[in-house]
């Protein structure tokens, strides 16, 4: 579903109050608060200064829940869900122009200063686009998803942070000159979570998004490239071999990435819905924790399955959604937990920490893992460092050294119960189910 029928089916927190998108970071600051007290409820900003024609929307892939009601999958079933559509993705079609929400309204006076894009904080180099899934074609693999955060230069330039031997990178690299690319804003939820996933080379994310749920493409209007119909906006353009500062910004962590020289991107046509939503993703907030960790899980998941029995696994929030992870696994053998931990750790290049539990504890309730740890744990039967292994550059405590992978050390903790123990003594001691509406009555 689009977002708009995605808003109207969740508890939507509605603004009426006039709300700036930069100046002192307001509207980042009401949408943080707003995730604070409500835990992730989405917001809607219907009166958006200086951009009349515009409303924003965040929130809306802050909670595992509303990943559920968008695609139709069990909250449980998720991982699931997107490890069957890497496996088995499904060619989008292609619909009419006319038939396309995101080309309602198409304009070639491009002018981004016209865009409600946020400035999150004083510290930020300018306002920047957060939520934009790029499309590129590799001239060798075909079509590519992805997300760039995109400072704003200009009214036709952003500066993109474009990471370094990954998709977009690499078919930049084999372009004699500029690479043409399709920046989506506003796209429904299968799309965020497709483009946040590292499917095999070759494997389109668009199609992926299709599996997850129907994903109807449009031919862009000045470019051979093909984007989700029914996303709210479409920068067409050009990644140039032009460089600017990009930073400093918020990365996943919550704290600062720096200052790189970055490509330059130039807009020359601007379409989007009549009476647009812009998408506002708070960086190092719910949704931007979920769509970076969540589609790890079915990585971790596989790797682990070469050497155990796993029943889920869950990146964890208290964690930045990338450094640590749950895996819940059903035990067969003395070994299946350190097993499991040295897969976790090849199915998640950057998890830094891993919890291994049973199957009567809930991955996704830190409390219940807590527990586990606390009863079933001992740090020198059960404990796994590893010292001097590749790690995440999100990490501001690794070792970091510029044009080298950053190094870390990993800990893994087998919080299952101890082989050959019965597990009566390690189990909880439930209660009888109780109908308390007999005990309520007056």
């Amino acid at each position: 579903m689009d977002l708009r029928t995605l808003i109207q089916r969740l508890e939507t927190t509605t603004i009426l109050r006039p709300v700036d998108p930069c100046l002192d970071g307001e509207a980042a600051r009401v949408i943080s608060a707003l995730e604070a007290h409500s835990g992730g409820r989405p917001v809607l900003f219907t009166h958006v200064l200086g951009y009349p024609e515009w409303r924003i929307v965040a929130g809306l892939c802050a909670a595992r829940a509303h990943l559920s009601l968008a695609l139709d999958v069990p909250v449980e079933r998720l991982l699931f869900a997107l490890a069957e559509a890497m496996r088995t993705p499904s060619v989008p079609p292609l619909v009419d122009p006319a038939m396309a929400p995101c080309q309602q309204v198409v304009t070639r006076n491009v002018d981004l200063t016209r865009l409600p894009i946020l400035k999150h904080l004083p510290v930020d180099a300018g306002p920047y686009v957060t939520s934009g899934v790029a499309i590129i074609k590799d001239p060798d693999y075909g079509r590519n998803a992805s997300f760039h955060r995109l400072l704003r230069l200009d009214e036709r330039r952003f500066v993109a942070r474009i990471v370094e031997r990954r998709g977009t990178h690499t078919a930049l690299g084999k372009m004699d000159g500029a690479l043409p690319v399709a920046i989506a804003i506003g796209c429904p939820l299968q799309v965020l979570l497709a483009a946040s996933m590292s499917p095999p080379k070759g494997v389109d994310e668009l199609s992926i998004a299709h599996a997850l749920a129907p994903t109807p493409l449009v031919r862009c209007r000045t470019l051979d490239l093909e984007v989700p119909a029914e996303a709210e906006l479409v920068l067409e353009g050009y990644i140039t071999a032009g460089r600017a500062a990009e930073g400093p910004f918020p990365d996943l962590t919550g704290t600062l990435d720096g200052v790189r020289q970055q490509p330059v991107i130039e807009i020359e046509c601007v379409t989007h819905r009549r009476d647009p939503l812009y998408h506002a993703l708070l960086p190092a907030g719910l949704e931007h924790k979920l769509l970076m960790g969540m589609p790890r899980e079915p990585t971790i998941y596989a790797a682990v399955a070469e050497v155990a029995h796993p029943l889920n696994v869950c990146i964890t929030p208290g964690g930045t959604s990338w450094l640590h992870a749950v895996v819940q696994v059903d035990k067969h053998g003395p070994e299946d937990g350190r097993r499991a931990i040295a897969a976790a750790f090849r199915g998640h290049g950057s998890l830094k920490h891993v919890v291994v539990v049973d199957q009567d504890v809930n991955p996704f309730d830190p409390a219940d893992v807590e527990w586990a740890i606390a009863t079933r744990f001992q740090a020198d039967r059960d404990l796994v460092v590893l010292t001097d292994q590749p790690g995440s550059s999100l990490d501001p405590s690794g070792c970091h050294v510029p044009g080298q992978k950053a190094r870390t050390a990993k800990m893994g903790l087998d919080a299952t119960i101890p082989w050959g123990k019965a597990r009566s003594g390690f189990e909880r001691v439930p209660y009888a189910p109780v109908d308390l509406d007999i005990y309520m009555r007056r």
